[in-house]
């Protein structure tokens, strides 16, 4: 089982990013997806998630009305669209799936947000 995280790096404020999980190893349509964060020295939390049928999103309050969770079952990839990013969305930002009661997680990509 993989999980890949690719499109962190390094971006001003007010920038966007969209951050890609390639997943294999599992069946990824039938898996829920999540995105998390861990910023630095600080405890890894929920961003956000999607179901298995692209339905039931659900986003963290400091995500919300600015980042997009989707999913593309034929390419096994979920997305995290993210705009309007802020300083305090510094952080290193992990993919994980749930699937058939097992979770998977990603090594993580870096987001850093500065001027």
């Amino acid at each position: 089982v993989q999980l890949v995280e690719s499109g962190g790096g390094l971006v001003q404020p007010g920038g966007s990013l969209r951050l890609s999980c390639v997943a294999s190893g599992f069946t990824f349509s039938n898996a829920a997806m999540y995105w998390y964060r861990q910023p630095p020295g600080k405890e890894r939390e929920l961003v956000a998630q999607i179901l298995s049928g692209g339905g039931g999103t659900k986003y963290a309050d400091s995500a919300k009305g600015r980042f997009t969770i989707s999913r593309d079952n034929a390419k096994n990839t979920v997305y995290l669209q993210m705009a309007s990013l802020k300083p305090e969305d510094t952080a290193v930002y992990y993919c994980k799936a749930i699937s058939a009661w097992l979770t998977y997680w990603g090594q993580g990509t870096q987001v850093t947000v500065a001027s």
